[in-house]
C-alpha cells in the first residue's frame, strides 16, 4: 500500500541511532552473504533452516534429511535476521530506516536492542500459536519492525512524512494516517486470509508488543504523543546523552 521514505523528526537524546544502522547493516549482510541472495532469491535451505516453522518449533515435524538445522529453540531469533527477496528486505529496511532512529532516541541503545528483540520474539509466538502444525518458515524483520511502527505511533503521532502511496505517489501525510492504514490492512488481511504468503498475525503480534513496552521501555522524561497538531517537534532544553 505504502512505503515511508522520510520523515523529518530530529533526535533530542542519541548523536547516531547506531543500532538502527547496525541492524540495517546486518540484516543486508545476511542476506547477501549467508543467503545467497545474490541473484534475487533467497537460497531454501537457508529458510528452512533459520527459519521459524511452527511445526519444527513445536516438536511436531523435523526438516528433511540433508538440510542444515539449527536448533528449533534458536529459530524465533534466528528468522528475524532473514529475508525471503531483496523486494521483502528492501521494505522492511526502509520502515526500519524512517522509524528505527526516533525510537532508538526514545529507548537509547541497549533498550532498543531488548525492545526489538522482544517485538520480534512476540511475532513470532503470534504466527506459531496461530496455526502450531503449519510448516510454512516465518522469516523477516517486519514483526520486530512491526514494534518499532507501534512505537512512534506513540511517541511521534503526528509528525509528517513522506511516503509513495500505492507505492508510486509521493505523498507529506501524517504519520498517523500511515499507520493506521498500514494496521488496519494487517487485521483485515489476517481474518479475510486473502494472502497466504505473508504473516500477518505476526505483524499484529509484533506491533501489540511494541504497543506494551513502549510505555514501559522508553526513558525517562520522554513523553507519549510528544507532538503538537501541527508536527513541528516540541524541542526541551535537555542534554543529549548515549545510553
Amino acid at each position: 500500500m505504502f512505503i515511508p521514505i522520510y520523515d523529518i523528526n530530529p533526535l533530542d537524546h542519541v548523536r547516531r541511532p547506531y543500532v538502527t544502522w547496525g541492524l540495517i547493516v546486518l540484516n543486508i549482510a545476511i542476506y547477501v552473504l549467508g543467503q545467497h541472495g545474490f541473484s534475487g532469491a533467497a537460497s531454501e535451505a537457508s529458510l528452512l533452516c533459520c527459519g521459524a516453522i511452527p511445526a519444527v518449533v513445536t516438536g511436531q515435524a523435523v526438516l528433511p534429511e540433508g538440510y542444515p538445522h539449527l536448533p528449533a529453540v534458536l529459530t524465533p531469533v534466528s528468522y528475524m535476521f532473514l529475508h525471503g527477496s531483496w523486494l521483502h528486505l528492501v521494505g522492511n529496511m526502509a520502515f526500519l530506516w524512517v522509524f528505527g532512529d526516533n525510537v532508538e532516541d526514545a529507548f537509547g541503545h541497549v533498550r532498543f536492542v531488548a525492545f526489538y528483540l522482544l517485538c520480534g520474539l512476540a511475532a513470532g509466538a503470534a504466527y506459531i500459536l496461530i496455526d502450531t502444525v503449519s510448516e510454512a518458515p516465518l522469516v523477516g524483520a517486519s514483526g520486530a519492525i512491526s514494534g518499532v511502527i507501534a512505537a512512534y505511533l506513540m511517541l511521534h503521532p503526528n509528525i509528517r512524512l513522506w511516503a509513495l502511496v500505492f507505492m508510486k505517489i509521493p505523498l507529506r501525510v501524517p504519520v498517523y494516517w500511515v499507520i493506521a492504514a498500514w494496521l488496519a490492512l494487517q487485521v483485515w488481511q489476517a481474518f479475510a486470509a486473502t494472502d497466504q504468503e505473508t504473516a500477518w498475525w505476526a505483524h499484529i503480534g509484533g506491533f501489540g508488543a511494541g504497543a506494551l513496552l513502549t510505555p514501559l521501555m522508553r526513558r525517562r522524561g520522554v513523553r507519549l504523543f510528544d507532538r503538537d497538531p501541527s508536527g513541528v517537534a516540541v524541542r526541551r532544553a535537555e542534554p543529549k546523552s548515549e545510553r
